[in-house]
């Protein structure tokens, strides 16, 4: 049987356009997505952000559902979950 472990995430690899990676937990994961979409014009917004009201909403779509967003000039913006410990 699988551990629980292995379905936590809270450490994130963030990937911005210049490729210099950073680790970062969750919140301040949020942080970086809510910045950029508070700066990406709604309808530039992909398609599934679209029909949620809040930013807030949006971020946690992105989390839980995709690993890039296409900010424009901007560039595309990625991230991935890692586990640090084994």
């Amino acid at each position: 049987m699988p551990s629980s472990m292995m379905y936590y995430e809270d450490t994130y690899v963030v990937l911005p356009p210049d490729m210099q990676e950073q680790f970062v937990t969750q919140p301040e994961l949020e942080k970086i997505l809510h910045d950029l979409l508070v700066e990406i014009e709604h309808q530039d917004l992909p398609t599934d952000l679209k029909n949620l009201t809040t930013i807030n909403e949006q971020v946690q779509r992105l989390i839980k559902t995709a690993c890039d967003l296409d900010c424009g000039d901007r560039g595309t913006w990625q991230w991935y979950v890692v586990r640090l410990d084994k």
